[in-house]
């Protein structure tokens, strides 16, 4: 079904996208993998062609878009390389940027925004704890007023950029009397004394992708590295996380966009009993329902990004696109490895790659139980 949201401005920015990824992304995918992460040339290229800031006021040196519809396409096509790309490239360009330029005085955007445009620093976000997971608001790390600095001490997990990181935002409890109401988010630097940014975890997917532990010791960081308001970090990152998640969402469509359209491709290619195989009827069938779906899916990411342009897309909605495209993701990449029969175990083979790449959609950005309660409130249970 043709996609009636984007234009032929928007088109025209999808191919240098994909002209960035068949340049600096697919021919150094290997390398990437082999070292667990992306090399600051990346990010100084991916700067260089402006996909760093789309959401960044000119000012600071940003594209200065107020047409969400180029970051879609970036997520999307990001997501179309890989699952790993996409995730830290992600986490900079739609996940923190928001929270840069919304949350931030003059003199902070002056001071980070410019070098984020570049990728001269790379950005995360440590919001998840090795005793929280989804649960953000039992978050144990805590920063405590010192004179003009505030001291942070504990330790974050799972942090996708997390040991290449030059700016982490970090959440931490400043009124632990407060609870959910009494978290904060702050900037640290790398470099920054008791700042540890720990091992980078060896995950089963997403190679490519930088993922850490990070721990605080007596961290010291300036007031003026305060983020947003005080004891207003939970509902800071509440607000942002339907962006997020339809961020998410956007990956995990062009992931699966690209996986199952090489597949349908080998399918034709490769022969069983003296035919194709995908004309034999169970084949082909299968073949048919997962087009099928996954247009229903696009079709409504596609509303999600029409109503995030219009100011309308609610958390709810955000919930339901993080949930359904993650499910859909995982069952019709593992429904391309049955077709591609023992070579889709093989790790050469970038359909085995995307299925193990593919099962952590279910649980981050919020688990899927998590979207489902977010859903099941709204219907008023």
């Amino acid at each position: 079904m043709k996609r009636s949201i984007y234009g032929s401005e928007h088109e025209l920015f999808r191919a240098s996208v994909r002209e960035f990824a068949q340049r600096h992304l697919f021919p150094n995918r290997e390398r990437f993998i082999a070292e667990h992460g992306l090399d600051r040339a990346v990010w100084l290229a991916a700067g260089e062609q402006g996909l760093l800031g789309l959401e960044v006021p000119e000012e600071f040196g940003g594209g200065g878009a107020e047409d969400y519809r180029f970051t879609a396409i970036l997520a999307e096509e990001l997501g179309r390389v890989s699952a790993g790309f996409a995730s830290s490239i992600g986490i900079h360009h739609y996940v923190v940027a928001p929270y840069l330029v919304q949350l931030t005085s003059d003199e902070q955007r002056t001071r980070w925004l410019p070098k984020f445009v570049t990728g001269e620093i790379v950005t995360a976000l440590a919001m998840t704890e090795p005793s929280g997971g989804s649960d953000v608001a039992a978050l144990r790390t805590t920063a405590v007023r010192s004179g003009d600095d505030w001291v942070i001490n504990g330790s974050k997990t799972f942090i996708t950029n997390g040991s290449s990181a030059d700016l982490v935002l970090v959440a931490a409890r400043t009124a632990p009397e407060k609870k959910a109401k009494g978290i904060s988010l702050f900037a640290v630097e790398a470099g920054t004394e008791g700042f540890d940014n720990g091992r980078v975890l060896d995950k089963i997917g997403q190679m490519e992708s930088d993922t850490a532990e990070l721990f605080f010791k007596d961290v010291r960081v300036p007031a003026e590295n305060l983020i947003g308001e005080l004891d207003r970090g939970f509902i800071h990152m509440m607000e942002r996380l339907p962006a997020e998640r339809l961020g998410v969402a956007l990956n995990n469509l062009g992931n699966t966009a690209q996986i199952l359209a090489e597949t349908i491709e080998y399918a034709k290619e490769r022969a069983a009993f003296g035919q194709a195989i995908g004309s034999h009827q169970h084949n082909k069938f299968l073949l048919a329902d997962l087009v099928t779906r996954l247009d229903v899916t696009t079709a409504f990411v596609d509303a999600c990004v029409d109503a995030r342009v219009r100011g309308e897309l609610t958390a709810v909605d955000a919930a339901k696109a993080k949930l359904w495209t993650s499910d859909i993701q995982n069952a019709v990449i593992d429904a391309c490895v049955q077709l591609h029969g023992g070579y889709g175990y093989m790790k050469e083979y970038r359909v085995a790659q995307a299925w193990a790449d593919a099962r952590v959609t279910r649980i981050w950005a919020g688990s899927n139980e998590i979207m489902k309660e977010i859903i099941g409130r709204d219907l008023g249970f």
